[in-house]
């Protein structure tokens, strides 16, 4: 009788650890941009050189600041 109730609880616990993994890997949908304004991302590239170089940052240090910030979409790419 132990060895089923041991058996069933690891069950239960197999089974409620794979309902959030299977529930994270759903993608969300994607959201429609809508009424986009010129003070809200992205932003162009050269506005953040510029920025940055008035911070007082260097220019490699610069490039490197809004190169990061392209990547989580606060900023435009420089060529597109």
């Amino acid at each position: 009788m132990r060895r089923m109730t041991i058996a069933l609880a690891g069950a239960v616990v197999l089974v409620g650890m794979s309902v959030p993994v299977a529930a994270a890997q759903a993608a969300p949908p994607p959201r429609p941009q809508t009424n986009v304004r010129a003070d809200q991302p992205p932003f162009p590239y050269a506005d953040c050189i510029a920025a940055a170089k008035k911070k007082g940052e260097s220019p490699g240090y610069a490039k490197w600041h809004c190169d990061e910030l392209v990547k989580k979409g606060w900023i435009k790419p420089p060529n597109g």
